[in-house]
């Protein structure tokens, strides 16, 4: 069974259609992209996604369930995670308390805050091993580089033990080395826990370098779907969003 299936998606404001009749699934374990110009509906189609827009039109299931038009705490408290283009934590607190605070959040602890703390001391750690940053567990959030505030967006994230995950352009303000060492620990994370992850991204190196298969917007239409060599070599999608020059391995932005 799909962990996501949307059908006939379409969102319209004031006229516009941002999204038009969009239908794609997602399976376990699975990495799909999806991407196109800016203003295609990614970020809309995100949005609906997770609950933080209500479509016009269609449906959205999650494991099986409706969940068109549910509220965003209710689909995360489903299994869903979500990271964002611009990462953003508690400053003023550390690194490992930003993950304990999604973990009492998730386990809903609230009675005894400060027992539940260090109740989850080792699961915070434990996730911070995960992304590479248990060595940075007792830093001050508002010191770390940019590059560490997206891994630590992972690790919270991935509190709520999700089996689906929405992540909008985690590459996003990287420096290439570290957008290639971040996509592959997505990509090695979703394997190993079979966790769906639909993403978007600019930078075509993470997309034709981690997706198993490729949905491509354009003005709220799906023009492309399949595996990225298919895509990668689509007339349609070179003249809208690649270039015809456009090669494996070769970024664009």
């Amino acid at each position: 069974m799909s962990i996501l299936t949307v059908e006939n998606l379409a969102k319209s404001y004031s006229g516009f259609q941002a999204v038009k009749g969009v239908t794609f699934s997602l399976q376990a374990g699975e990495m799909l992209a999806l991407i196109g110009p800016n203003g295609a509906g990614k970020s809309t189609c995100f949005n609906m996604i997770n609950g933080q827009v209500a479509p016009s039109a269609g449906r959205i299931r999650i494991f099986g369930r409706d969940v068109t038009g549910m509220a965003p705490r209710d689909v995360w408290r489903l299994g869903v995670g979500r990271t964002f283009q611009i990462a953003a934590t508690f400053g003023s607190m550390t690194v490992a308390e930003n993950v304990q605070a999604a973990l009492l959040s998730y386990r809903r602890r609230w009675a005894d805050c400060r027992w539940a703390a260090r109740f989850y001391r080792q699961e915070a750690h434990d996730l911070l091993a995960l992304v590479g940053m248990a060595d940075q567990s007792t830093r001050s959030c508002g010191e770390l580089a940019y590059g560490d505030v997206k891994r630590l967006e992972l690790a919270i994230a991935l509190a709520n033990d999700p089996k689906l995950l929405l992540m909008d352009e985690p590459a996003a303000g990287m420096a290439p080395s570290e957008r290639a060492a971040l996509m592959a620990l997505v990509t090695r994370v979703a394997r190993e826990r079979r966790i769906g992850v639909l993403f978007t991204e600019h930078d075509m190196d993470a997309v034709f370098g981690h997706a198993d298969r490729v949905l491509v917007l354009n003005r709220g239409d799906l023009i492309a779907e399949g595996p990225p060599a298919a895509v990668r070599g689509n007339a349609e999608v070179q003249a809208v969003y690649l270039g015809a020059g456009t090669l494996f391995g070769a970024s664009h932005r």
